[in-house]
């Protein structure tokens, strides 16, 4: 049964006395030991407070209990821990939970923990709205207001890590780059949020265990290659056609599927990491076998997967799911054709937790 809890706002006063301080989360652990050497501590004392920070994810400088009295009042008084809350939360009939998570200037994003059989994956947002206008997805129609900060992301992670455990009892197994904005278009604080979330000096998960999904930003796709990246990398293709994909996806216009082929080419050369094609399947758009056919001639060009995405409407637009007949004749078109493919289901329909539905409605 679906249940939603809503948390109270976040006082305008205490956002105004954070904004006031420097935010310690921004901080390199070397910085931080120049400021406590400055005021007399022991530099030794910031290896602490940055294990507090990412390794044990503490929320204030109260949780720091291995550090004197003086010390926490004096952090609290100079720094600010800036760590999102849990605006709202919604549990939907197939257990999934979106999670409207409220930052410290008062803006909103949408998180998603999704539980399957083998999986508990969160799904976490990069941006505050979007700039990419895809057609059929919800955060498109929203005015990007601003990148997520790492710690942000990283905090995001946190608390569907801990819903997962409280809810369901089980640890957070994947984390996906899908929730609103584009990750490469805020790439600094993605990479950094994943630095965060995979280092012995943070969170420690494998990066083999994160993907982070693009709409097509194909410089930044060859940046990943050049900077060596070990996390998994999708892109969000959903036509396999110049002309189609435009009509949809106003980023085609300057970054074509030739352009993307090379980018991808270059990635895969550089990282020899499969690449994930996302592709929700329209009803009378690009659900033909003709479009399989495309799709098919595309994934030759890099070794990949396909994802068969379920669509769910959104108030904005007109799209709707394929019939099952079409799906199947689809995916049996790639099977035979040696694509490797998985038909991702919709989850949290009934919530609007569903792929493409995250827009902040509550």
């Amino acid at each position: 049964m679906q249940t939603e809890e809503k948390a109270t706002l976040l006082p305008k006063e205490i956002i105004e006395v954070n904004l006031s301080k420097k935010d310690i989360r921004k901080m390199s652990v070397e910085e931080i030991a120049e400021e406590l050497t400055a005021k007399g501590e022991k530099a030794f004392r910031a290896k602490q407070i940055y294990e507090w920070l990412w390794v044990k994810s503490a929320a204030s400088f109260e949780d720091m209990t291995n550090l004197s009295k003086d010390l926490r009042e004096w952090l609290s008084e100079n720094f600010c821990i800036n760590r999102i809350t849990i605006a709202s939360k919604q549990v939907s009939n197939d257990r999934t939970i979106k999670v409207a998570f409220r930052l410290h200037d008062g803006n909103e994003v949408e998180g998603v923990l999704i539980p399957t059989e083998s999986r508990m994956t969160a799904c976490v947002s990069s941006q505050v709205g979007c700039s990419l206008s895809c057609k059929f997805c919800a955060t498109g129609y929203l005015k990007r207001m601003r990148n997520l900060e790492a710690a942000e992301i990283y905090d995001q992670v946190v608390m569907i890590k801990e819903l997962a455990e409280q809810h369901y009892g089980i640890p957070l197994t994947n984390i996906v780059y899908m929730g609103m904005g584009e990750p490469l278009l805020n790439y600094k604080n993605v990479l950094e949020s994943i630095e965060h979330i995979t280092s012995e000096k943070g969170l420690h998960m494998s990066p083999k265990r994160i993907t982070v999904s693009t709409a097509g930003i194909s410089k930044m796709i060859m940046k990943l290659a050049d900077d060596d990246v070990k996390f998994n990398l999708a892109l969000s293709l959903h036509a396999a056609n110049d002309d189609k994909r435009s009509k949809i996806m106003a980023i085609n216009d300057s970054n074509n599927l030739p352009i993307l082929r090379d980018a991808l080419q270059y990635y895969y050369q550089k990282t020899k990491n499969r690449v994930t094609f996302e592709y929700c399947v329209f009803d009378n758009f690009n659900d033909t076998l003709e479009d399989a056919k495309e799709l098919w001639q595309f994934t030759k060009y890099v070794p990949a997967k396909v994802n068969l995405i379920e669509y769910n409407p959104i108030d904005q637009a007109d799209f709707v799911n394929t019939g099952a007949d079409k799906l199947d004749a689809f995916a049996a078109f790639l099977e035979k054709n040696k694509v490797t493919v998985n038909v991702r289901r919709s989850r949290g329909k009934d919530i609007d937790a569903a792929c493409g539905q995250l827009a902040n409605k509550h």
